[in-house]
Parts: structure tokens; C-alpha cells; sequence
């Protein structure tokens, strides 16, 4: 589903319309999530809807936190979910000491040129509590696809 070595193969340019980015602080972790389509990777012919999206984690609290675990909700545009579960982010469990942040790519192919994801990091800090750090709803939309 997610291919997080893929970001390195090509450039991506964010173009994110108002309105598609989230952003979410919970307990001090921030998250930002800006999503992209990628024409270049999309056959719509062949209900292919290649995305991409940037999130950022900050912490802006003050104490260490680690992400553990993470958390995807992805609904297509006939309402159909998938739920992605993991460890850590790109192949990384980040542990962000206060004001550093973390910053990846991942993808999302949907059948659909309109859908959208939401989720939630499972964080943990040095002295073992746990937390979720939510994320927000944020839509995936090819260009044609809200005109």
C-alpha cells in the first residue's frame, strides 16, 4: 500500500489546494500533513489516483517523545476503508526531543480520484507513558477532480 522507499525516484511538487492540509496537536506533538497528487504516477483510465503526502511531527511540548506506532484510516470516494497499521514511519521509530521535528513522504494509491486519510501516531515518552497524537481528516484530490 505505502512505499516509503519510492520518494527518493522522482521530485514531487506540492500543490495543495486550501482546505486539504491538517494539522493537529495533541500533548504537545503536532502534526502537518500536506497531500499531492502525482499525475506522473496516475493512470485514471485504469483507476489508479497516485498520492503523496508530506507530514511533519513537532514536538512542541517539553518532554521527549517517541513514535512508536502508527495508525491510517483510508476511505476512497465510494466510501470504501482501509486501515494501515504499523510500526514506527518510514522505517523509523523517531524519538523528537523538545522543538525538533520529523519530516517523511508516503504514498497512497486509490481507485477513486477523490478520498481521503486520517489516523493517529502512538507516542511514548522517556518515562514509559503512553499517548496518541491524532491526526485529521485531510482529503486526496486529483486536480479535475473538484472542479
Amino acid at each position: 500500500m505505502h512505499h516509503p522507499a519510492a520518494h527518493a525516484r522522482f521530485p514531487i511538487r506540492y500543490t495543495a489546494t486550501i482546505g486539504t492540509m491538517s494539522d493537529t496537536t495533541t500533548d504537545g506533538i503536532r502534526v502537518q500533513v500536506e497531500p499531492t497528487y502525482v499525475a506522473e504516477r496516475s493512470s485514471p483510465r485504469e483507476g489508479i489516483h497516485f498520492f503523496a503526502y508530506r507530514v511533519t511531527i513537532t514536538n512542541m511540548g517539553q518532554e521527549p517523545a517517541q513514535l512508536i506506532s502508527r495508525r491510517w484510516v483510508i476511505t476512497d470516494g465510494s466510501g470504501r476503508q482501509e486501515l494501515v497499521e504499523g510500526p514506527g514511519v518510514v522505517g523509523k521509530q523517531p524519538r523528537l526531543e523538545p522543538g525538533q521535528h520529523f519530516t517523511y513522504v508516503s504514498f497512497c494509491p486509490l481507485p477513486t480520484p477523490v478520498g481521503s486519510m486520517q489516523g493517529s501516531y502512538f507516542m511514548r515518552r522517556d518515562d514509559g507513558a503512553e499517548f496518541t497524537a491524532e491526526i485529521d481528516a485531510f482529503v486526496l484530490a486529483a486536480p479535475h477532480a473538484l472542479n
